[in-house]
């Protein structure tokens, strides 16, 4: 049977620490001698179970994977849930002015380099899991997929996939096409990048939207990277949308687990 287990770990010098961990081990992990490919999350208490969701419904994670015994671990960090201190901590640049929030003072480059040199050493050493790039993801929602964009640019030496799942685009799009445009992508570098038909009301947010995915969409694949760009129909921007895009990305992402 698989399980979900939690830990805590440090996060200086960011707030709400130690933070806690949500991590999925697969059907078979306790009597399997083998290690697992990994997908590191934002947003852990979304993903796996109704009961720790913010708004009572999960990305269903665990139910999916279980059903299709997948053999995938899946390691989700809880986000800072003070006041807007998600929206700093999962911000890559600094956000002056926007249509949506308040002025952004960033930590988000804190959070990346926790990702790589705090969490991803330490459940290393907790679990059975490849360390190497082939086999290690990043993946989040909404401010969440907007540090996936960063994070597969930034660190690809250290990810060699993501899930850019209703990225906040709008709030960095200039910042992340000069990283896109300056990093030298590793060969096969997979990236899944949407945004659900009934996020936006207007037309004109709607055409907007569909510009910042094709132009990251083009961005990363002029670098070599195989992309998925895909505008989810009906696709709203909440956890019971997310869940029925897990099949696709996870897919798309893992095509050798399935």
């Amino acid at each position: 049977m698989s399980r979900i287990e939690t830990f805590t770990l440090g996060i200086e010098p960011l707030g709400e620490s130690p933070r806690k961990i949500y991590v999925y081990l697969p059907n078979g992990y306790d009597e399997s001698r083998k290690t697992y490919p990994v997908l590191y999350m934002f947003d852990g208490h979304n993903l796996f179970d109704d009961a720790t969701a913010t708004y009572g419904k999960s990305w269903g994670i665990r139910e999916y994977l279980d059903r299709n015994d997948i053999p995938l671990v899946v390691i989700g960090q809880d986000c800072n849930h003070t006041g807007h201190n998600r929206l700093g901590e999962y911000c890559p640049y600094p956000v002056y002015q926007s249509d949506w929030f308040p002025p952004i003072k960033t930590y988000g480059d804190v959070t990346a380099d926790w990702f790589v040199n705090v969490l991803k050493p330490a459940c290393e050493q907790r679990y059975r899991i490849k360390s190497d790039r082939k086999h290690v993801g990043i993946g989040g929602s909404s401010m969440g997929g907007l540090m996936s964009l960063y994070m597969i640019a930034r660190y690809n030496d250290v990810f060699s996939k993501a899930a850019c799942v209703s990225s906040s685009m709008d709030l960095c799009m200039e910042q992340v096409l000069d990283l896109i445009n300056s990093t030298d992508f590793n060969k096969n570098t997979r990236i899944y990048l949407d945004f659900g038909s009934n996020e936006v009301k207007r037309k004109s947010s709607f055409v907007r939207c569909v510009d910042n995915l094709l132009t990251l969409n083009h961005a990363y694949s002029m670098k070599g990277c195989s992309t998925y760009p895909h505008v989810v129909p009906e696709g709203m921007h909440c956890e019971a949308s997310w869940k029925t895009i897990v099949p696709v990305f996870m897919e798309y992402l893992f095509p050798e687990l399935f």
